[in-house]
């Protein structure tokens, strides 16, 4: 299974470096290969967060995966969209999950940061167990230490810090996970609030 920016993945294993196109490519040109059809890309709901102007997006363990591309995207370049503000919550079980998307969080963090907009995106990380949490505190990770809790989060609170600091407007909310955090979204979604901020619920599940 291919996620993520699945073009540059394809360039990767079907064609050889840069530097050795010119002696490789006539001898791929002489083979014979089987054809290879590709359908897609196809849409995703998440995709619709970078048409809000304020998005809050949810991922439960592995349910991180499917905003890889997102955040790839606002790395390259944020500025074509709506979005100016990504509320950015991952709850994971375990270190090794967390290490895996460790480094897009820190640059996405950092590149905010020298362009002086680090409200940005707020990044907040939740781990339910605690073994092996002392081998991340350190200089790599430093940018997401502050952002690092043990725990869940306490979404009622979530919802309401939110609401307050983004008032009268609309926030697109994107869950992928366990159905328990996807329920609990959607009924504080539904929920008024003293601010006027109205959520809009969305929900990608994994086929």
């Amino acid at each position: 299974k291919i996620v993520g920016d699945w073009t540059e993945r394809f360039r990767d294993l079907l064609l050889p470096p840069s530097n050795q196109d010119s002696e490789i490519l006539p001898f791929i040109q002489s083979r014979k290969y089987p054809k290879l059809y590709i359908d897609g890309p196809f849409g995703s709901p998440f995709e619709e967060s970078l048409n809000y102007e304020v998005s809050l997006c949810v991922a439960g363990g592995i349910g991180v995966t499917p905003f890889a591309s997102i955040l790839n995207t606002l790395l390259d370049d944020w500025k074509p969209y709506k979005l100016r503000r990504l509320y950015f919550i991952w709850v994971c079980r375990d270190i090794q999950s967390f290490r895996w998307f460790a480094d897009l969080l820190c640059m996405l963090h950092n590149k905010f940061w020298k362009e002086n907009r680090p409200d940005y995106v707020n990044i907040q990380l939740y781990l339910s167990q605690t073994d092996g949490i002392q081998k991340i505190i350190g200089e790599k990770y430093q940018a997401l230490n502050s952002r690092l809790f043990i725990g869940r989060p306490r979404w009622k609170l979530l919802f309401d810090e939110i609401a307050k600091c983004n008032r009268g407007k609309t926030v697109g909310v994107f869950c992928c996970g366990p159905n328990s955090i996807s329920k609990t979204l959607h009924k504080l979604s539904n929920q008024n609030n003293p601010y006027g901020t109205r959520f809009e619920y969305n929900k990608e599940s994994f086929s």
